[in-house]
């Protein structure tokens, strides 16, 4: 089994107990406009995540404080907070998201690998203004579904994708948010070309393009950022830096509206 295949089983199990006891989150505020409050920024903006650990790189920070980390992206400026919130294999949890969710004022985005709608119901409950629905692990219909679900509770959805089939079948759904994994989750093996090479395949000007996974320098950023993406999704490099703001700010890059849609 692939490394995914091993997760999306593991979810299945977790949806069985989920759909057995109660929601034991309520969250504190509606959500928090993602989108269209990034439109005019005149800079590349990074979602900042929260990981402890990962598959590919084990521990990364497991004694991590979820909300003081979080405090200090949203002192560097950052769009939104990533929580991975699968325990099993990222040692996160939906206690971290709720944690993060009360303490600062931007979008948290529920980063896990969602396959049902309860998943997404415990989201909401927990103050994710944004969930993360991976093209890789579920079927066109599930997609379909899970995206209208979510939708419909007032949350604003990012589709994953990583390979030109998987953008095809996500190009039906006409989706506002498109992040373009620049890891492939069966390998777990990155490629920031991967960003270049979907973008180019989006005809949608309108649609915002996160560009995920991968980056270490400011030299990467600027590859996205001409690739079209407008923002960034960074972890692994600002929970191993010993000074966030340095590390952030050295990823921050001008957005450049001439070469932003240069497919």
């Amino acid at each position: 089994m692939t490394v995914l295949e091993n997760i999306i089983a593991s979810k299945q199990i977790e949806v069985e107990r989920l759909l057995q006891v109660s929601i034991p989150f309520h969250a504190a505020k509606q959500p928090i406009p993602f989108k269209d409050t990034i439109a005019n920024s005149s800079e590349v903006q990074i979602i900042s995540e929260i990981k402890r650990a990962s598959p590919s790189k084990g521990d990364i920070r497991t004694e991590i404080n979820p909300v003081a980390q979080a405090k200090q992206y949203e002192a560097c400026g950052a769009a939104a907070i990533s929580v991975l919130t699968d325990t099993t294999f990222f040692k996160g949890s939906m206690e971290d998201l709720q944690a993060v969710a009360e303490a600062v004022r931007i979008p948290v985005l529920c980063k896990d690998f969602i396959i049902h709608p309860i998943q997404i119901d415990h989201a909401k409950a927990a103050g994710a203004s944004i969930v993360l629905l991976i093209v890789a692990a579920l079927s066109k219909q599930q997609l379909h579904d899970l995206y209208h679900y979510a939708i419909n509770k007032g949350l604003e959805v990012i589709c994953e994708v990583h390979q030109v089939t998987e953008l095809e079948v996500l190009l039906e759904l006409n989706p506002e948010i498109i992040g373009i994994n620049n890891r492939n989750l069966k390998t777990f093996e990155v490629d920031l070309q991967t960003t270049a090479k979907l973008a180019a395949l989006i005809p949608h000007r309108d649609t915002l393009i996160i560009s995920e996974s991968g980056f270490r320098t400011r030299s990467d950023a600027i590859l996205a950022r001409d690739a079209g993406a407008e923002v960034l999704l960074i972890g692994e490099t600002l929970m191993r830096a010993t000074n966030v703001s340095k590390a952030f700010n050295e990823l921050k890059v001008a957005k450049e509206r001439s070469t932003k849609h240069a497919r």
